[in-house]
């Protein structure tokens, strides 16, 4: 098991001299000791994350000042008393501005740490996928009403079997895949927990609520006797980690075809606490209604051939652009999308 202190001095001294600072922050080195936290004794696994966090937030350090000083180095090399010419391909004479990374892009990264501290792994999602694992992976019948729910964007492109491919409306199309790539856990009686933040697509009508492109992370856990008491305890654990506040958190009965039972996920408002009649964030009511969960369903688990009588599993769904909208009190999804700097700096 990699040491954290040994990887940090090393990436440190890489950090001081590289050409590309920022390069070591996805180091495999670094990798490696995220994907280490789930084997660590849970006794011990809070400790190790506030360390690692810690020489993360270090190594952070040290590139940004690795960049600030190739920048000056940069900048005395030009020749200010050159005449500027539109045509010279100088693009260092070109005026510039300090770029920063897009706030939606801030947020993944944020709750796949946290999600990774809790032991999750984290998976990607695809732009392009066939039906199978939109659909009948996760008990979708063919020509099932409820498929008329994901109204996502056709191609012309077709898989194998002839069915036309498809842009993901939802990050579950990775659950199947998810499930048979870390089967062997379960035989080594390890869990499967793993969450997959990526971008989806739906055919919506685009307001200051919809959009037809935006961002879900999407989580799985399978182990023996897992129930849905431990659901709700994980999605209000990361949900008071991300807000940074103590919240209350209910449940209501709903319906998916992949989990079984499945309810609807709600928060106490973060905001008001239902105290202001007012709140533009949950209309006074004090409770959002979040995101979609449940008991994964066994023919689920059946398709991934994980035995469902020996095994079970929760799974939920959650907008990322919502977590952000409301942790930032930003009033239109478009936002993100819409390349106003006068929004994106502010981030």
């Amino acid at each position: 098991m990699a040491d954290i202190d040994s990887v940090l001095n090393k990436l440190l001294d890489e950090a001081r001299s590289a050409d590309e600072p920022a390069a070591v922050l996805k180091s495999p080195e670094l990798k490696a000791l995220y994907k280490q936290i789930g084997s660590i004794d849970p006794t011990e696994r809070a400790d190790y994350g506030r360390r690692l966090n810690d020489a993360k937030t270090e190594l952070e350090r040290v590139v940004a000042e690795r960049l600030a000083e190739m920048t000056d180095e940069s900048v005395a090399t030009i020749d200010i008393t050159a005449p500027f010419d539109k045509n010279s391909g100088r693009p260092d004479l070109l005026p510039t501005d300090q770029g920063s990374i897009h706030p939606l892009m801030q947020e993944v990264e944020k709750v796949s740490d946290i999600f990774g501290r809790m032991g999750f792994q984290i998976e990607q999602s695809r732009e392009l996928d066939d039906q199978f694992h939109m659909f009948e992976s996760l008990n979708f019948p063919k020509d099932h009403p409820a498929r008329d729910d994901y109204d996502t964007f056709m191609t012309k492109e077709a898989d194998a079997n002839g069915e036309a491919l498809i842009a993901p409306a939802h990050t579950s199309t990775m659950q199947y895949r998810t499930l048979k790539k870390y089967k062997h856990k379960l035989e080594n009686g390890e869990p499967i927990a793993a969450i997959v933040p990526d971008r989806v697509f739906r055919n919506e009508d685009v307001d200051a609520r919809h959009e037809h492109t935006f961002y879900q992370v999407e989580g799985i856990y399978v182990s023996r006797g897992v129930n849905a008491g431990m659901l709700i305890a994980t999605l209000q654990k990361f949900l008071e980690e991300y807000y940074g506040k103590k919240l209350e958190v209910r449940v209501n009965p709903f319906y998916f075809p992949f989990t079984e039972p499945s309810f609807e996920f709600a928060l106490s408002c973060p905001f008001c606490g239902g105290q202001n009649t007012d709140c533009k964030v949950c209309s006074g009511e004090g409770w959002i209604e979040l995101l979609g969960c449940g008991m994964i369903h066994p023919n689920v688990l059946k398709h991934a051939d994980i035995d469902p009588n020996e095994y079970t599993g929760f799974a939920f769904g959650c907008g990322i652009d919502r977590l952000v909208m409301m942790k930032y009190g930003i009033e239109d999804v478009r936002h993100f999308h819409s390349g106003k700097l006068d929004f994106l700096k502010q981030f």
